[in-house]
This record gives C-alpha cells, structure tokens and sequence, in this order.
C-alpha cells in the first residue's frame, strides 16, 4: 500500500556532506506512519540507521552515525530525509527508507524503497 523511492545516489569525497531524499505515495496519513533508513554496505548485511517518528517529534540513531547524520520529514510533502554530514569510507553502501505503521519505540518495517548508492571515496 505504501510506495517508497529514494533519491540522492552520489558518490561523495570523505568529509563531505549528502541528502537523502525518501518519498512515501499511498498512505493516506503519511503522518501515521514511522519512517527510517537502512544502510546496507557491499557484502555485508543490512543494518539500521536511523528513524523518526510520524510526528517528527521522536528520532533514533545508531551509534556509528550519531552526531554525524540526522533524519527528518516533511509530511506536507511525503518525503523524509537523511542529511549526512563528515562521510567517511565506511558509509559507502545502498540506503534503504522503511516506512512502519507501529510507533518508533517497537516498529515493524513492512514497506520499503529499492535503494540508493551512497559511494564515500578517499
């Protein structure tokens, strides 16, 4: 029922700064839904980045892109976003936007994007 496109494929010198861009289509409240990112590097398996309530008022990073990286939404616009700031190497990979209809504190992923690639060079 929800539809998620991420934008924002670049590759990126090391200390630079990216956005990523994730619109939902479909829900009729894109304000209910919890929506996150994902990041999964060539190789390796898919692990959690960050998420935000659908509200806007609740955020959560894992520790490897805190302070570092920081999500918000526009609901008027369907769109949430990841603004990526001192990248390094390691962040190199797809990033995937998930949408939950649980709340943040105990979420399940059931919609997500194809992804975007996200190339941090040295």
């Amino acid at each position: 029922q929800v539809h998620l496109v991420e934008s924002g494929a670049e590759s990126v010198q090391a200390g630079g700064s990216l956005r990523l861009s994730c619109l939902a289509s479909g829900p009729t409240s894109f304000d209910a839904y919890t929506m996150a990112w994902f990041r999964q590097p060539v190789g390796k398996e898919r692990k959690y980045v960050a998420a935000i309530s659908g509200d806007g008022r609740n955020t959560d990073y894992s520790h490897s892109v805190m302070n570092r990286f920081y999500i918000t939404r526009d609901n008027a616009q369907n769109t949430v976003y990841l603004n990526m700031y001192r990248l390094s190497p390691e962040d190199t990979g797809d990033y995937f936007c998930a949408a939950s209809a649980l709340p943040i504190t105990t979420p399940q992923w059931d919609y997500w994007g194809s992804g975007t690639r996200i190339t941090v060079f040295s």
